[in-house]
């Protein structure tokens, strides 16, 4: 891709490629280019150079040679699909690409799984269904995924489900398996928040039926949260009942 750019606006230039089998060498190569007096770009086809692609240790070399290295903006993948995901904002964290073994891949979400943040993940084609089947496991079949796949592309698309639903629904349609991926997890966070609601709506209908003790007996019973916290929530309801009857 870089190569037809530079083709097409007619910038002839020497392309070096800078992979993770390479990367040292290419460093050493590129810092002795800048000694000579050279300019160079650092680019990649698609992402970010250093952003879960090759460049960080070009970057590294080269600002401890004592080069200046100047960044310019460009597409980014993450915040992209942040920005259409209609997750909660606040506190996201950007773990890249997880280990492509799934042993590792597993022991690397069960790390995460505890974590308040929203995750964003990247995930190559040929790993999307194994991958979601092990975000399901560690974080938990009920927490809320956004799929975006080819992002500015023609063939965009943005899927939200629950990540027990994600592997079936990849499978449904081979094309939804293709092209590049960033997988965004709500945070433990905004599930708490919504366990809190759903007990304290549990908590006011039984109240309505029955004694306060019983009600918080059940409340705690079907909601799984703690007898103090919805006692003491459930005293504050009948006080208000009380006082607006009053």
């Amino acid at each position: 891709m870089t190569a037809r750019l530079l083709e097409h606006y007619g910038m002839p230039g020497k392309l070096m490629a800078v992979h993770g089998h390479n990367e040292q060498r290419a460093a050493d190569s590129i810092v002795e280019q800048l000694a000579r007096g050279k300019t160079v770009a650092l680019v990649t086809d698609a992402g970010t150079p250093a952003i879960s692609d090759p460049g960080a240790a070009v970057v590294k070399k080269a600002r401890a040679a004592g080069f200046r290295v100047v960044p310019i903006p460009g597409p980014n993948a993450a915040v992209t699909a942040l920005s259409a995901a209609g997750i909660a904002d606040g506190p996201f964290l950007f773990a890249g690409f997880l280990p492509a073994k799934p042993g590792l891949r597993r022991k690397a979400l069960e790390r995460l799984s505890a974590l308040p943040y929203v995750l964003v993940l990247y995930e190559a084609p040929h790993r999307v269904v194994e991958c979601v089947e092990d975000m399901s496991a560690a974080l938990g079949p009920e927490r809320v995924l956004v799929i975006a796949r080819e992002l500015t592309k023609l063939f965009e698309q943005i899927h939200r489900c629950v990540l027990g639903e994600a592997a079936a629904w990849l499978r449904e349609d081979t094309d939804r398996q293709r092209g590049e991926f960033v997988l965004i997890a709500e945070g433990t966070a905004s599930r708490s928040e919504s366990a809190k609601l759903d007990w304290e709506r549990a908590l006011a209908t039984l109240l309505a039926e029955l004694p306060l003790a019983h009600a918080v007996r059940l409340a705690c019973k079907l909601t799984g949260a703690k007898r103090n916290v919805v006692y003491a929530r459930a005293l504050q309801l009948a006080r208000a009942a009380t006082a607006r009857r009053s």
